[in-house]
């Protein structure tokens, strides 16, 4: 019988050497790990195959295993903008952690926005034999889709193919604004406004759901007070002082939603200069929950996160489900919820 120590001068143990040292046959020892065991050897018989592995410090080989099921137990991830998002991290880590927890790894590609560069990928992971592609980008946006990726499985994440030909998982931003307005009318506010706001999907529809709140208690939004000021603390601030520089306190809003967490991070600024208290005089909500930012402005900010991770995860899943069944799932659009995460910049509205 083989000893554990005699493998160190030997390199890698190998099943062989599981199967001489644990006292069975070849067979049995293939049929612990490749999940055949139940029904042809007994629970007494599995426990030493996997003893006499552990002792020997033996691992099945990914590639025989995946040689004979006809995969590689490998998914590609081609985004645009990984290096430069602060968000990247999250999404990648749901789709990785997923991927890990079904046997498989995660390839990614940086693409760096460049289509060529894309259409390159996607090659190289299918030359790669990968079992499948995530395609992610780092803003919510209608994409083309990359040359190669109707060859595999594909699934997009945070992102709409433009030929509507692939399923993708994405954030549900009308519904998230609404929960915006929510969080301000809930606390008695009805003079609210809005800041901020790009020329993409996400803003659109974030401003949709924060309408159809307002309507719904019967507020209308002077148009006035729906500043477009873009997505970053500048424009926060230039809107600020817009709808409150001047403007006496019974006539100014006292809620303000912000398309983003740095639109909001410049009406706080503003507030402060301006000597508007937030919550006191001003409730402000973000959007996006950015991290290393929402949770260490003063006040800290109340806003409506965007799910990266989750996307990550059931972006994967839907990739690895597609995967094990053989089945291309439909190219439907799977819309997550945005979660509340509260802290102290939301407080009931002023009596005055």
């Amino acid at each position: 019988m083989a000893r554990a120590e005699d493998q160190h001068t030997t390199g890698r143990a190998t099943s062989r050497d599981v199967a001489r040292l644990a006292g069975v046959s070849h067979t049995a020892v293939s049929f612990v790990f490749n999940g055949r065991a139940e029904g042809n050897l007994s629970p007494a018989t599995q426990e030493r195959i996997r003893q006499a592995a552990a002792q020997l410090g033996y691992r099945p080989d990914p590639v025989a295993r995946g040689l004979r099921r006809r995969r590689t137990a490998v998914i590609g991830l081609v985004t645009d903008e990984i290096a430069s998002s602060p968000f990247a991290g999250r999404l990648l880590r749901g789709a990785m952690e997923t991927a890990w927890d079904h046997e498989h790894l995660v390839l990614t590609v940086d693409s760096g926005g460049d289509p060529a560069k894309e259409d390159a990928a996607v090659a190289e992971l299918l030359d790669r034999r990968v079992d499948g592609i995530i395609y992610a980008a780092m803003s919510l946006r209608r994409v083309r889709v990359p040359e190669g990726l109707h060859r595999t499985h594909s699934v997009l994440a945070n992102c709409l193919p433009e030929d509507d030909s692939l399923p993708a998982v994405i954030p549900a931003e009308r519904a998230g604004g609404r929960t915006a307005a929510r969080l301000l009318l809930d606390q008695g506010h009805r003079r609210v406004a809005h800041i901020g706001g790009l020329d993409d999907i996400a803003s659109v529809e974030r401003l949709r759901g924060f309408r159809d709140a307002l309507r719904a208690e019967g507020i209308t939004v002077p148009k006035e007070w729906l500043v477009r000021a873009g997505g970053e603390i500048s424009g926060g601030y230039e809107g600020a002082l817009r709808l409150l520089d001047g403007v006496a306190p019974d006539r100014r809003p006292t809620g303000i939603f912000c398309y983003n967490d740095r639109v909001a991070a410049g009406v706080l600024h503003a507030a402060a200069r301006l000597g508007v208290t937030v919550p006191g005089d001003l409730s402000v909500v973000g959007y996006d929950d950015q991290e290393h930012m929402a949770a260490f402005l003063a006040p800290p900010l109340t806003s409506v996160a965007l799910p990266h991770r989750a996307m990550g995860e059931a972006a994967a899943r839907l990739l690895l489900d597609a995967i094990d069944t053989g089945r291309t799932p439909p190219a439907t659009t799977r819309r997550l919820a945005c979660p509340v995460v509260s802290r102290a910049s939301v407080g009931p509205a002023p009596t005055r």
